[in-house]
């Protein structure tokens, strides 16, 4: 018999080669080949995210030449590509780096005409390592805005209209820089819901809101005061509501898909599996009750499987290192540790290899790890408190480790029991 851990963990993989980029779009460009506009144009792609590498390489196995193509991704996931520049910005919070791959960007869309098509390969992570701030605000300003927002415990789409309004490249921001080129978008979902406005914040598509809306939601989020001044003036100013070109946007793979493929592979394992949530979002403490309800509803005398997938926040009150899947398996191992029977496992991880700041991709709870973190030295609670999971798991050996997977489809969540 296997191990839960190793079980939890083979789901998890599953769930990433589900969300396989190549194979998407190697799928979608089977159904829609690409050409220029013209005999005397050419095709500029451009791979924007955590999953860009992939999709860039299976790109230009798949789009004939003439072509120009950038690549910006995460540095874990940054590899030379024939055929094509690679820049690294920076994630969750943008950097120097991450400003450097925006004004990359938009040079090379400087450069289209009337006769030229644009291909976007858009994946998670976009919005933070491609950054072109707005008119009037500078790298400093966004980097402020996007801390504040990491901290505040905001949904994913309000933080995405706040950064749609301060940037020259979200919100649509590519189809005006790319005009009058044709723009066709190939887009891996990261966000649940799939609203492709707040995937990488929606570079192809309409803005999720306006200025006005963006500085209601800091007010009520009580982070207005937080912003730096010149993003309060910015946000006071309304702008008129852009008229964007047109664009072609195709959605190849989603967190739906990977809870399904999950779902399949527990039953056939032979577990009794249920999809207990695809929108598993708001904070951590509020999903552990969700998941904690699921667990204590679901039959004792089989051995039962759990599904999850979302994208929850973490309010944050400490200063230490963590994420929120890691966060939300040392809330899970806090609590079952005395709520839960049975010999149970959990398990949460981002399904791009990296979980916040830190090298893991999530955390695994079991009935142990609680007292696990104490026995080897440390204070689980005060960590918790602090917001350091990553030091409280790894006391319990309890991180899950992956390294970058070239995917992003938010997280999973898989809660494994096997009968008393």
């Amino acid at each position: 018999m296997t191990s839960l851990r190793q079980d939890a963990k083979t789901l998890f993989e599953v769930a990433v080669e589900r969300a396989d980029p190549a194979q998407a779009l190697r799928a979608a460009l089977q159904d829609q080949p690409l050409a220029p506009l013209s005999p005397e144009g050419q095709i500029y792609i451009i791979a924007i995210g955590k999953a860009a590498v992939p999709m860039m390489r299976e790109a230009l196995t798949l789009i004939p030449a003439p072509h120009q193509a950038l690549v910006v991704t995460n540095p874990e996931n940054c590899c030379e590509i024939p055929g094509a520049r690679v820049l690294a910005g920076s994630h969750p919070v943008p950097d120097q780096a991450s400003a450097e791959a925006g004004q990359a960007v938009m040079d090379l869309l400087a450069q289209t005409s009337a006769q030229d098509r644009v291909v976007a390969l858009i994946s998670g992570g976009g919005s933070a390592l491609m950054v072109a701030p707005a008119a009037g605000l500078s790298l400093a300003d966004k980097t402020a805005v996007n801390r504040a927002l990491l901290a505040s415990g905001l949904e994913i789409n309000e933080m995405n209209l706040i950064r749609q309004q301060l940037s020259q490249l979200k919100g649509g921001g590519l189809l005006q820089q790319a005009a009058p080129a044709a723009v066709q978008a190939f887009i891996l979902s990261d966000v649940i819901g799939d609203d492709l406005r707040a995937i990488a914040s929606g570079p192809t598509v309409s803005a999720l809101g306006s200025r006005a809306e963006a500085q209601s939601l800091l007010k009520n989020g009580g982070i207005w005061q937080d912003m730096p001044e010149t993003v309060k003036t910015h946000f006071a100013t309304e702008a008129p509501k852009p008229v964007l070109p047109a664009a072609q946007n195709c959605l190849i793979g989603s967190n739906r898909h990977s809870l399904d493929a999950m779902v399949q592979a527990a039953r056939a394992a032979g577990w009794q599996t249920t999809l207990a949530s695809d929108h598993l979002t708001g904070d951590v403490s509020a999903a552990v009750e969700e998941i904690l309800q699921a667990a204590k509803a679901a039959p004792k005398d089989c051995p039962i499987a759990l599904i999850f997938g979302g994208e929850t926040t973490v309010r944050l009150v400490g200063d230490g290192r963590g994420g929120r899947n890691q966060e939300l398996a040392l809330r899970l191992a806090q609590r079952g540790a005395t709520e839960l029977t049975g010999d149970w496992l959990f398990l949460s991880g981002g399904t791009d290899g990296r979980d916040g700041p830190t090298d893991a991709a999530g955390g695994i709870a079991t009935p142990k790890t609680w007292a696990a973190i104490a026995e080897a030295g440390a204070d689980p609670a005060a960590l918790l408190a602090n917001n350091d999971s990553y030091a409280a798991l790894k006391a319990a050996d309890a991180l899950l480790m992956t390294g970058g997977t070239g995917t992003n489809v938010a997280d999973v969540q898989v809660f494994l029991r096997r009968p008393d």
